[in-house]
């Protein structure tokens, strides 16, 4: 009870963010309170929760540990690392020429652009421009990125058409990766990119994915349909723009795109698990 949070939101992908680089996350860092916490009606309402810490590398300013909705541990989400890269400014953490910061698929750079928060990857080096899944009616083809977290990319006819809900779940439990991977499914109108994601962890569609953009621009630029900016339109209507530059086959990518804080507020009367039903 008491404990202060900021509901942050990237592109329409929400988050649950916790500062907890004094007082330690305890309780809140249970798999059922933060699903509890992440409930849409009874809870806070979030895709995930997020928790900004001290970091244990000496080459790193801060860290953030990313939960999924369903109280599993994320290795990496790209829209809560913009949202903690905006947090950490307003917090005055963040020094003027950006940030170090620790996640659990290394450290990343961060900062503040012209146009909001940014974020420079990894080198990606695991890249399928295409994979062994048969393509159903409307899909052109299918790739495979690891761009922090596993990435499935289907080129389709139309991302309007698409039913996410079944064909998301679907890829999401393909043998393909033993861990499922998000799906991804992009189409252009007008030379205009969208995109839709089914991730897993939240177990359904989301309002935009920033490691699921970059899967999907690197795979636009492998089949050779986009160059080496690309800007993809999410599913909440807001734009991410993805910068890449590629070094044989190594894909550095620079994620751009929104880190906003909706709301701050305390939690009132705690988070309990679900009593069952007698």
């Amino acid at each position: 009870m008491g404990r202060r949070f900021w509901k942050m939101s990237g592109s329409g992908n929400d988050f649950v963010v916790f500062d907890v680089r004094v007082d330690a996350a305890g309780a809140l860092e249970r798999p059922e309170v933060i699903q509890e916490l992440c409930a849409r009606g009874t809870g806070v309402g979030a895709d995930g929760v997020v928790f900004v810490a001290e970091a244990e590398r000496a080459d790193a300013a801060l860290a953030m540990r990313y939960y999924n909705s369903d109280g599993s541990r994320g290795e990496f989400c790209g829209n809560a690392t913009l949202c903690v890269t905006r947090l950490a400014a307003m917090l005055g953490v963040a020094p003027r020429g950006g940030l170090a910061l620790e996640t659990d698929s290394g450290v990343v750079p961060t900062r503040i652009g012209a146009q909001g928060p940014e974020i420079d990857l990894p080198a990606i080096t695991v890249v399928s421009a295409s994979v062994d899944i048969e393509l159903e009616p409307g899909e052109l083809r299918i790739g495979f990125a690891l761009a922090g977290v596993p990435h499935l990319v289907v080129r389709c006819e139309n991302v309007e058409t698409v039913d996410v809900a079944t064909r998301g779940r679907a890829l999401r439990h393909t043998e393909f990766r033993a861990a499922g991977a998000n799906a991804n499914f992009v189409s252009a109108r007008g030379g205009v990119w969208s995109m839709r994601t089914f991730e897993r962890g939240v177990e359904g569609e989301t309002l935009a994915c920033g490691s699921g953009a970059i899967a999907t621009a690197i795979l636009l630029a492998a089949w050779k349909e986009s160059g080496n900016e690309t800007s993809l339109i999410t599913r909440s209507g807001r734009t991410l723009t993805v910068k890449l530059v590629r070094d044989g086959g190594r894909w550095m990518p620079t994620l751009g795109g929104e880190g906003r804080v909706v709301f701050t507020g305390e939690l009132a009367e705690g988070v309990e698990p679900p009593k069952s039903a007698v």
